[in-house]
C-alpha cells in the first residue's frame, strides 16, 4: 500500500525565516511512518521544505497532521487528495484537541497517540470499512514508538538530532493543549533504554530533548541522567520553572551535559499566572531561578506571553528590564491565543471575547481576542517592539553573558538578529552545513514541532 504522509505549509511570524521551518523534521510524522511501515510505501512530504507536485503524487491513503493555523491549508490539501480518489486521514494536536470543527472535511480522524490508531485506520482501510473517528486516550510507556530516523533527508534541516523522551505535561495551563478535555493522558515517560536507543541511532554529540517538560516526573528524570552521563553528550530540554525547587537537580543535570534550558515563565505578574492556572511559577523566585542556572554554566532561553488578563501597556517595559537585568540569553515571545479546545479558548468564547475566527492567524503573532487592559492595537504593537529590543545591539551586549559567549553570540546575531542574511548563507551552502556548525557551538533554539 502507497501512504503519504503530508505536513503543510505554516504561516510566518514577523520575525520569522526558513531557519524555523527548517530547524528540524516532525517527529510526530517519523513517529506515525515507524508505526505503519511494515508492508507498506511512505513517502513523508513537508511543504515547509519544498511544494508538493500533487498532480503526480500516487497514494491509497494520506495522513496529514494539523496544527491550528495549519488547519485551512490541511483541508486544501485533503480536496485536492479527494478528487484524486485518496482517503485522508487528519491527526495531530488540533485534530486531538478539537475534532467536532474538523471532521466533515475529511474521510477519518486520528485523535490521540497515533500508536494505538493508525494500526486499526491501515487495517480498517484494506477492508474497506474506514471509520470516521479513531481514538487513544492513554498510552503505556513500552507502546510509544521511537520515530523513524532512517527516513530523513538531513540535507534539508539544519537539525536531525530531535528526541522525545516522555509525552504530555503533568501540569494543566488553560492556554496549553494540555488543558483539552480529549488529553487525558497527562504525563508518560518512554523506558530508558529506548530514548538511549535513540541518542545511539542519531550518533551526534548534541541532543535536543523536544519534551514539553524534560522533568515531568523528576524520578524519571535522575534516572536517566545517570544513564547518560557516560554518553559525554551536550543537550538542550525543556523544563517547568519548578526545575530549581527540586533539590540537587540542577547539578545533576549539569553533571550529565546540559547546557540550555526552555523555561515558561510566560509572565512576571502573579495574579497573570494564577489566572491561566500557571501553578508551578513564582513570579518571586524567578531571579533565584535564573541565577541557579547560570550559576551552572547553563543558558536560558525564556518564553513569555502577552496580552494575559492584567498586563498594561507598561508589561512590556517592565518585562524588558528584567530580561536585561537577568541577563537571559534568548527569548521566545507569543501573543496569546486561545486554542480551540483550551480551557482558555472555552472561557473567552463564553465571555464573547474571541474576535478573529480565521485559524491562519492563530500563530501568536496576531491578536484574535479582546484583551483586558489594553487595546489590541497596543499589544501587537509592544510584542513587534520587545522582540526588536531585546535583540539591539544595545541590549545583545547589556545581555552578555559570562558562559557560552560565542554560542550567545552566534544564535543572537546570526539567527535572531539578521536571520534573513544566514537564511541566505543556508541556502548557498546548505542548512545541514549550518546546522552542523551550530552544533558544534551547542547552539540550539528548541524546534516548532507543534503549537
Amino acid at each position: 500500500m502507497k501512504i503519504a504522509l503530508i505536513q503543510p505549509k505554516m504561516r510566518m511570524r514577523p520575525m520569522d525565516t526558513t531557519l524555523k521551518t527548517r530547524m528540524a523534521p516532525s517527529l510526530g510524522l517519523l513517529t506515525v511512518a515507524n508505526i505503519i511501515r511494515e508492508g507498506n510505501e511512505i513517502s513523508i512530504l513537508n511543504e515547509n521544505i519544498e511544494d508538493i507536485d500533487f498532480s503526480s503524487l500516487s497514494a491509497d491513503i494520506a495522513g496529514i497532521t494539523v496544527t491550528v493555523d495549519t488547519l485551512p491549508r490541511a483541508i486544501e490539501i485533503s480536496s485536492i487528495l479527494q478528487k484524486k480518489g485518496i482517503k485522508t486521514v487528519a491527526g495531530g494536536i488540533h485534530i486531538t484537541s478539537s475534532p467536532e470543527s474538523t471532521e466533515s472535511y475529511f474521510d477519518s480522524l486520528s485523535i490521540g497517540f497515533a500508536e494505538k490508531t493508525w494500526p486499526d485506520i491501515i487495517e480498517d482501510f484494506r477492508k474497506g470499512c474506514l471509520k470516521p473517528r479513531y481514538y487513544c486516550t492513554r498510552l503505556l510507556p513500552e507502546e510509544i514508538v521511537a520515530p523513524a530516523y532512517d527516513m530523513v533527508d538531513s540535507s534539508k534541516y539544519l537539525y536531525v538530532n530531535v528526541i522525545s523522551a516522555s509525552r504530555g505535561c503533568p501540569f494543566k495551563c488553560e492556554f496549553c493543549y494540555n488543558s483539552c478535555s480529549n488529553i487525558r493522558n497527562s504525563f508518560v515517560n518512554r523506558p530508558i533504554e529506548d530514548v538511549i536507543d535513540d541518542i545511539r541511532k542519531i550518533g551526534k554529540r548534541h541532543v535536543m530533548f523536544i519534551d514539553d517538560n524534560f522533568i515531568g516526573n523528576p524520578k524519571w528524570t535522575r534516572e536517566f541522567l545517570k544513564r547518560i552521563k557516560p554518553l559525554r553528550i551536550k543537550w538542550h530540554a525543556a523544563v517547568s520553572a519548578n526545575v530549581a525547587d527540586i533539590p540537587g537537580l540542577l547539578d545533576e543535570m549539569k553533571e550529565a551535559g546540559c547546557s540550555g534550558l526552555f523555561i515558561g515563565f510566560e509572565s512576571l505578574s502573579e495574579d497573570a499566572l494564577k489566572g491561566v492556572s500557571k501553578s508551578q511559577n513564582s513570579v518571586k523566585r524567578y531571579e533565584r531561578l535564573v541565577k541557579e542556572i547560570h550559576d551552572r554554566g547553563i543558558i536560558i532561553n525564556a518564553s513569555f506571553v502577552f496580552g494575559l488578563d492584567g498586563d498594561t501597556s507598561d508589561t512590556f517595559r517592565h518585562t524588558l528590564n528584567w530580561i536585561v537585568r537577568n541577563k537571559i540569553e534568548t527569548v521566545t515571545s507569543h501573543i496569546l491565543t486561545p486554542y480551540p479546545g483550551t480551557k482558555q479558548h472555552h472561557d473567552m468564547m463564553n465571555a464573547g471575547r474571541i474576535t478573529d475566527f480565521d485559524l491562519r492567524n492563530y500563530t501568536t503573532s496576531e491578536v484574535v481576542y479582546n484583551p483586558i487592559g489594553l487595546s489590541p492595537s497596543e499589544l501587537k504593537k509592544g510584542y513587534e517592539n520587545i522582540y526588536k529590543e531585546i535583540y539591539s545591539w544595545k541590549n545583545i551586549f547589556r545581555r552578555l553573558p559570562k558562559h557560552q559567549k560565542t554560542a550567545y553570540l552566534l544564535f543572537n546575531i546570526f539567527y535572531r538578529k539578521y536571520g534573513k542574511m544566514t537564511e541566505k548563507i543556508c541556502r548557498a551552502l546548505s542548512y545541514r552545513q549550518i546546522g552542523t556548525i551550530c552544533e558544534n557551538f551547542a547552539i540550539h533554539p528548541k524546534p516548532q514541532q507543534s503549537r
